[in-house]
């Protein structure tokens, strides 16, 4: 199977038809300095193409864990120290689950944003299926299951299987109320199925909450304990757990609907605006941070505002003079700065990786730099014969040396200051230290 059927969800995202100006600076006027960050190769054993999507997170120990994906066989979930850059497997997701099952069958990946339970430090999760070959049908994928890992006893608890032959693309859990939110998916094209679902932690029973239409959903709660989730046609389901009532709200731009619309096959328009599909909640809980994937803007959603409408602001180019760009890398640190990954596009010599942040209140977001790797030798790119390695491409030598790579997929913050950033093909974290991102 080739690698665009594969990834096949990188492509067919929105684009917004309104953008900002954007303040011109001298560092945009010049190509951007390189930022180097010290990179780690996650162990080739735990992927079958060097993949992995969203997951994430850095938990209450300072280590981070990452979801693997290795098609036709198995997910992993992987912790990694990054004082001694070691790299372990931590759940095993078919030993949890208690199957030897491969091909379209198997948990083929864990694709999920990782969170992290704010009373017990749990990193909460859930798997998915990969892509049927020929002759396999969807139904033979029987489900994802949801789990939480307990760093500190090293246990996995097992959660179940939400919904029969979907997987599972958001875990968001609320240990206070008892509480976790999930995103189910059917991988459906041109419209996928995905459920809002809430799961009591007790009972491990789940509510089925109804189908939103929507792919690659992130669930957020904010600062009353309301759960949000993407609905397709540009609205946000809202679930207050208190009066167990789901609204389904529009939202604002600017103080304007969101230019959207739909073709007779159900299928956006080029040009037009869906659900805001990468979110992060502010530490407060009380602003919600969000990018598609080709816009080239950050926006935020007001989650404290009083209205039967949720009002957004869009606070400028992620890059100021990028022909396009991918971003699909978000998070939001504890002192409130957004960061992002994103690969910058249709750019001589390939595509780019940048890191840019925004702290609330700028004007604009700022570019830090080019991605290239401090310490290129942390990989081999050729076998013993010389051969380049398989699904180890997104990563380039520049003309002046610098490793760089182009394809980033999540982000995460720590608390201390370091931002990590996974790369695909070869899957890859990569940590900017605090100093560099001054």
């Amino acid at each position: 199977m080739n690698t665009f059927r594969k990834h096949r969800w990188w492509v067919g995202v929105l684009v917004l038809a309104t953008a900002l100006g954007w303040p011109v600076e001298a560092q945009n006027t010049q190509e951007s300095p390189w930022l180097l960050g010290k990179a780690t190769h996650v162990p080739s054993e735990y992927t079958n193409q060097e993949s992995c999507y969203f997951s994430i997170i850095e938990g209450h120990n300072g280590k981070l864990y990452v979801g693997t994906a290795k098609y036709g066989v198995n997910a992993y979930l992987v912790e990694f120290d990054p004082i001694n850059s070691a790299m372990q497997m931590v759940v095993d997701v078919h030993r949890v689950i208690m199957t030897m099952v491969r091909g379209f069958a198997a948990q083929a990946k864990i694709h999920t944003r990782n969170n992290v339970g704010q009373l017990t430090g749990k990193i909460y999760f859930g798997s998915k299926q990969g892509y049927p070959e020929k002759g396999e049908k969807l139904t033979d994928y029987p489900g994802g299951y949801v789990m939480a890992y307990d760093p500190k006893t090293g246990k996995t608890e097992n959660f179940g299987l939400p919904q029969k032959h979907f997987g599972i693309i958001s875990v968001t859990p609320d240990e206070e109320r008892g509480l976790c939110y999930i995103s189910t998916c059917d991988d459906g094209r041109p419209i996928e199925k995905s459920h809002f679902m809430v799961l009591d932690l007790k009972t491990k029973k789940y509510r089925d909450l109804g189908d939103t239409g929507i792919h690659y959903a992130f669930i957020v709660v904010d600062n009353q304990g309301r759960a949000y989730h993407p609905v397709r046609n540009g609205k946000i389901a809202r679930y207050d757990p208190k009066s167990e009532k789901l609204e389904k709200l529009d939202i604002t731009i600017d103080g304007q609907p969101p230019p959207f619309e739909l073709t007779r096959d159900g299928t956006e328009k080029k040009g037009g605006h869906g659900a805001v599909l990468n979110w992060d909640v502010s530490h407060d809980g009380k602003t919600l941070w969000c990018v598609e994937m080709s816009t080239n803007q950050l926006y935020s959603f007001d989650l404290t505002a009083k209205s039967d409408k949720i009002p957004g602001k869009t606070h400028g180019k992620l890059l100021a003079n990028a022909k396009a760009t991918d971003c699909r890398a978000l998070c939001v640190d504890k002192k409130g700065k957004v960061w992002l990954g994103l690969t910058e596009q249709g750019r001589p010599g390939g595509a780019q990786t940048h890191l840019v942040s925004y702290t609330p209140g700028a004007k604009s977001p700022r570019d830090h730099g080019r991605v290239g790797i401090a310490n290129p030798d942390y990989i081999k790119m050729t076998d013993e014969k010389g051969k380049a390695k398989p699904w180890h491409h997104t990563l380039r030598k520049e003309k002046d040396g610098t490793l760089t790579p182009w394809q980033p997929l999540g982000i995460a913050a720590s608390a201390e200051g370091h931002v990590n950033l996974i790369t695909l093909a070869p899957l890859t974290v990569t940590r900017f230290s605090p100093e560099h991102l001054k």
